[in-house]
């Protein structure tokens, strides 16, 4: 089978999903611990997660992150070699063994667990049956043939590719996309690959991601997670839901949590095609998994791709998606990071390293304002029931987790104004999607107006703007430049002027927006009162190519207190 379409086929199978389960049959509700949004960083390297431990997602209060797959992988660029094993020797772009541990302490040092992504269904299939390979880490291997882990004995009978979803034997014995499929019935298969999570439990592995665990028997994993040195450890297990199909997700639940989705394939249709008063009851009332044992995402490494869900390249739907999933009590929460793309089967960029957020391609998603300030949110309104639902019948909606939180997501294209009821109690609190202060009175109420395509998140850890919430400080005086501008992969919005806080004009120097709710970019900055400036917009692709908007310079005055904002339109 040619690489391209092992390619599009892996895209139907590798997901991620959070799940957890104890030495009982019964699956737990959630992650361990009062944390349970997981942050995914897609093909980021070890180090690059380390330092993302400590500078956002520690700060932002995720409790975990999950890792690509860390084990010897075939050679090659694209993404989907990551889920082609060679052996189970940390050794890949990814990083070493050393830095595999020094990637794990750090993370634990700043709060936040650790899940790595396993693939032990299958190990690699190259096309060329009779050649012999060498993979990421030295080691040499054939199809069937992999040295000092498996041989041809160790792989399952049936030689062909999973041809049939109605058939279980055929979906579960059969060859995913041509890779060589492991005999999980076999007590060396399950011993191995125990092995191998023992291995990275000693590292310090808080848990695993289980790919593909649709293509092996709920039995066999329940006996290779029973050998585990901690048998209750964080289990995530990827079985995708298919309607009519001999295998069902719900088979798993006895392991541990299930990723859910249908959940992202329901929002994607909601978002674009629907209403968003329709999610008043959404969960198990539309059919789901038990909510206490799914794990939910707005969109995964293989969905994004596929186009079954929402991705980056969706705007404000992808924002408030994400948004509405981290205030709504359904299920455990994983929020993609990934990198962008035009090429589905385009692998990382910059050598899998992150020097900074927004650069290189990194989209960074876990970061994002709108994104990031809800993981707090989630956290202080956990367990809390939702309460004083409202929607205008059609795709305003807000409501309350009891008297811990609130929020409103306005999908209109028009502006919401209006008084909310709330059960908070009275105060102000900081709306930590814009920085702004929003003042509940002694009724539990507050007059608010949002803009089209935008939302409003109040919660009791978060009353002072810029100083707790997991948010970014707004500018005390100063900007907001919102700016509508279309763009091509690859390309971003800046914006510069006469000022030394706005790069002097340089369009090196130029400020990023941020396009969580493309297509509008937005930045907040700082500057004093009082301030006149001129100011211009730019575009700059991944070349470092400049685009200036056309027109006469801009000019604002920064108000003696607060921040001037400024709705504009990229003249082309």
């Amino acid at each position: 089978m040619a690489r391209k379409t092992v390619a599009a086929a892996l895209a139907l199978v590798a997901g991620a999903a959070v799940a957890v389960t104890g030495t009982t049959p019964t699956a737990q509700a959630s992650a361990p611990g009062e944390k349970d949004v997981t942050a995914v960083m897609f093909e980021w390297n070890f180090a690059s997660v380390a330092k993302a431990c400590t500078d956002q997602l520690g700060p932002a209060g995720y409790g975990y992150v999950q890792v690509s797959p860390p084990q010897e992988r075939i050679q090659g660029s694209q993404w989907w070699t990551a889920y082609q094993p060679v052996s189970y020797k940390i050794a890949g772009p990814l990083g070493d063994r050393a830095a595999f541990k020094s990637m794990i302490d750090t993370c634990h040092a700043a709060g936040v667990k650790v899940v790595a992504d396993s693939v032990v269904n299958h190990m690699a299939g190259p096309a060329d049956a009779g050649a012999t390979y060498t993979g990421t880490g030295g080691s040499t291997y054939s199809k069937y043939h992999y040295p000092g882990i498996y041989s041809g004995a160790d792989l399952d009978d049936c030689r062909a590719h999973v041809s049939d979803y109605q058939d279980k034997a055929n979906v579960q014995n059969c060859e995913l996309v041509g890779l060589a499929d492991l005999d999980t019935g076999e007590d060396w298969v399950r011993g191995r690959i125990a092995a191998y999570m023992n291995d990275l439990l000693s590292l310090g592995v808080d848990g695993f991601r289980v790919d593909a665990a649709k293509h092996m028997p709920a039995a066999d994993l329940a006996d290779i997670k029973s050998r585990l040195t901690n048998p209750s450890v964080y289990w995530k297990q990827e079985a995708i839901h298919g309607a009519g199909e001999a295998v069902s997700p719900s088979e798993y639940l006895g392991n541990g949590d299930v990723q859910e989705f249908r959940y992202a394939r329901d929002l994607k249709r909601v978002l674009q095609n629907e209403k968003l008063a329709y999610l008043k009851n959404f969960g198990e009332a539309w059919g789901y998994m038990p909510s206490g044992r799914s794990g939910v995402f707005v969109d995964n490494h293989d969905t994004e791709r596929g186009g079954d869900t929402l991705n980056y390249k969706d705007g404000a739907n992808y924002t408030l998606a994400s948004v509405f999933m981290l205030a709504w009590p359904y299920g455990s929460p994983d929020v993609h990071s990934g990198y962008e793309w035009s090429d589905k089967n385009a692998g990382a960029p910059n050598n899998h390293q992150v020097n900074a957020c927004y650069s290189n391609g990194w989209k960074c998603q876990h970061a994002w304002r709108e994104i990031s300030s809800m993981v707090a949110f989630r956290n202080t309104a956990r367990g809390q029931a939702v309460t004083d639902w409202w929607d205008n019948g059609n795709n305003a909606i807000a409501f309350g987790r009891g008297s811990k939180a609130y929020v409103v997501v306005n999908h209109e294209t028009s502006a919401l104004g209006r008084t909310f009821q709330t059960s908070l109690p009275a105060g102000t609190y900081c709306d930590v999607q814009s920085g702004n202060p929003v003042t509940v009175n002694s009724a539990g109420q507050f007059t608010a107006t949002l803009g089209g395509n935008t939302a409003l998140a109040l919660h009791v850890n978060a009353t002072s703007c810029g100083t707790g919430g997991g948010t970014t400080p707004p500018a005390t005086t100063g900007a907001s430049f919102d700016v509508n501008a279309t763009t091509v992969t690859g390309q971003n919005i800046y914006v510069t002027g006469n000022r030394a806080e706005l790069g002097t004009w340089s369009p090196a120097a130029a400020l990023k927006l941020d396009p969580a709710t493309y297509p509008v970019w937005k930045l907040a900055v700082n500057l004093p009162a009082g301030t006149a400036f001129e100011y211009k917009y730019l575009r700059k692709d991944a070349a470092g190519n400049v685009t200036w908007e056309s027109g006469a310079n801009r000019t604002a005055t920064v108000p003696a207190s607060g921040r001037i904002t400024l709705n504009d339109t990229f003249r082309n």
